[in-house]
């Protein structure tokens, strides 16, 4: 089995991939990791999904290619011309909803809301902001996190960040989660209760 051997590739997606090179733009999912979500929101027909940290699009048309014609896709991007190439390539898609704003902000403007999974690919639901995020996701709802192993992008400082990540995640008591030491590194977890006993 070759897992790199990926057969449903978005139609979108080598447009998205020319232009995220074009501009320089170093962050966007990868196939990998795009064939795993794509897999998740197809697993959740109707579902509402949440993408923070659009970026250029990339991740996002793995996410519309698994989603089938009722479910819906909010993404969140503050970086107005790597948002640009995403709305560009994927903006007639009607099942999709672009926000330019600071992922934070987002989250805490839609306090209340619910997806039934939430991949957070930038720091806002992941580093920060991470109690809104979960809070937002129902029992049975998937959170899905990537880029836990080294990357030649981070900051000097980002290391010893994910390490706190992945142990306060463990601690909780309403998720079950699995690491995978696969593609960029990523966790899949799924809310088990509503609440967790042990929030500090």
């Amino acid at each position: 089995m070759k897992d790199h051997d990926l057969k449903l590739v978005p139609p979108t997606l080598a447009r998205q991939i020319e232009a995220t090179q074009a501009l320089g733009f170093s962050m966007g999912s990868e196939p990998q990791t795009g064939a795993l979500l794509a897999t998740l929101v197809a697993g959740k027909p109707g579902g509402r999904f949440l993408e923070l940290g659009t970026g250029t699009g990339i991740g996002t048309a793995w996410m519309l290619a698994g989603m089938d014609p009722t479910a819906t896709l909010d993404t969140v991007e503050n970086d107005p011309t790597a948002l640009r190439i995403a709305r560009d390539g994927l903006g007639t898609d009607p099942r999709l909803r672009f926000h330019e704003e600071e992922g934070g902000a987002f989250l805490t403007r839609m306090k209340g809301g619910w997806f039934d999974l939430i991949f957070a690919d930038t720091w806002p639901g992941k580093y920060t902001h991470l109690e809104e995020a979960l809070a937002m996701l129902p029992v049975g709802g998937i959170y899905f996190i990537d880029d836990l192993l080294p990357q030649p992008n981070w900051a000097p400082d980002h290391a010893p960040k994910v390490p706190r990540l992945i142990a306060k995640l463990e601690s909780r008591t309403d998720l079950r989660l699995t690491k995978l030491c696969w593609a960029t590194g990523l966790i899949i977890a799924v809310k088990t209760s509503p609440l967790a006993t042990n929030e500090h």
